[in-house]
């Protein structure tokens, strides 16, 4: 039997209950049948008007706070991507047949983000419903202890609000400290010996989602240097940490192994010990520019791309092997080597820069293969820009990104 095609706008109008869709720019792009007649207001009321102008803060009341309360919440869902459940509050409306008279109204609202496959907030799901005759219904039955009630009740939602309010800054303090935290421990941008070189490291949008993204860059003997970037499972301080003991393992281990999947070997064997560093991701590659070549080994990471001269793009993903710790016995890694020709250039990246929601990655792969091969010519600083701008959404990606880029 074929399934019935749902007519999603006819479900949303006759939903239940008061629901409104904004725009990020806090315009109103729809609202249901529900929500029209207990505002009070037409379609052509609403649609496109800035929600704040529909509805303004009761200008009799000083202390008045629901307009702001609100707004906060509806910047959080947007900053975030998360939804945001407000405690009780009172917001006035102004009675649309008595112009400067302002009717008591108390609400519970909830703000809900509506997200691209980016994690791109499009649209607000803004429902509210109404709790003013709750309110009056127990100052009928029992006015004393209805008030007593009524005001306990605003007071604990306030205080729910306001403990809300702290965790979100406490957030952002340890999001602040995690990225200084990082930033500290990763090597700065520098040429490494006479070659050219671009890194960056991009945070991800999230206040709540702060990785242990990393790269580093090691000279070694010879007109060779070998350059790792990796992935740290976990987010916020814990995982900063856990990526600045990988990052300082593995720089040892470069200096002293016969390649990198000797590296990855000593490595993978350190990271049992460190508690957060299991299932992390790492690519090493050692190159070396007297034979031209690039030795790589992968633990669970997105492959490298080397861009030639000719404009084609080569993936290095023939060493591929589970990431740190995966296994619980020891056993040899892969390696690989692929030749290069001078003047191509090398691209070492986190899976935040290609994976997105809902997507497979190969798409992401081809995305980056085609802004390399229209920005190749550029030198390494303008090429990572440009990779940035093309494969990042607008809003700023919900997941850190490394890039390091090699002209070879």
């Amino acid at each position: 039997m074929k399934e019935p095609q749902l007519d999603y706008a006819a479900v949303f109008h006759a939903l239940p209950g008061m629901v409104a869709l904004l725009t990020p720019g806090l315009l109103y792009a729809d609202a249901n049948e529900d929500f029209l007649r207990l505002a009070g207001r037409s379609r052509e009321q609403l649609l496109g008007r800035y929600i704040f102008d529909v509805f303004p803060e009761n200008p009799n009341d000083p202390a008045a706070a629901g307009m702001r309360e609100t707004r906060a919440s509806m910047l959080r869902v947007l900053e975030t991507g998360e939804r945001d459940t407000m405690a009780l509050v009172r917001y006035d409306i102004e009675d649309r047949e008595r112009p400067g008279h302002w009717a008591e109204h108390f609400w519970s609202p909830v703000n809900a983000p509506v997200t691209d496959a980016d994690g791109h907030v499009l649209l607000i799901v803004h429902r509210v419903e109404e709790v003013t005759e709750l309110i009056r219904a127990r100052g009928a039955s029992d006015s004393g202890r209805a008030r007593v009630l009524e005001a306990e009740l605003y007071t604990r939602a306030r205080e729910l609000q306001d403990i809300n309010e702290r965790l979100r800054r406490a957030h952002a303090r340890d999001r602040e400290v995690a990225l200084a935290l990082q930033e500290a421990m990763l090597p700065a941008p520098s040429p490494v010996g006479h070659h050219r070189a671009a890194v960056r490291y991009q945070p991800a949008a999230s206040t709540l989602n702060v990785c242990g993204d990393w790269y580093d860059l090691v000279d070694l003997p010879g007109d060779r240097i070998a350059v790792a970037v990796g992935d740290v499972v976990g987010h916020g301080l814990k995982a900063a940490c856990v990526m600045g003991q990988l990052r300082s393992a593995l720089s040892a281990a470069a200096r002293v192994a016969d390649g990198p999947a000797r590296a990855l070997e000593a490595v993978g064997l350190y990271a049992r010990r460190v508690d957060g560093a299991e299932s992390s991701t790492v690519v090493k590659t050692f190159i070396d520019w007297a034979a031209h070549t690039i030795v790589y080994s992968s633990a669970g990471h997105p492959p490298p791309l080397l861009l030639h001269p000719d404009g084609t793009v080569t993936l290095l993903d023939q060493a591929t092997d589970p990431p740190l710790g995966a296994r619980p016995d020891h056993v040899p890694r892969p390696e690989a080597t692929t030749p290069f020709v001078e003047g191509g250039t090398l691209v070492l990246y986190t899976d935040g820069l290609i994976e997105r929601r809902h997507e497979d990655i190969d798409l992401g792969l081809a995305r980056l293969s085609d802004a390399l091969v229209r920005h190749g010519q550029a030198g390494p600083e303008e090429l990572a820009d440009a990779l940035l701008a093309d494969l990042l959404p607008p809003a700023g990606s919900t997941d850190d990104v490394a890039l390091v880029i090699i002209r070879l």
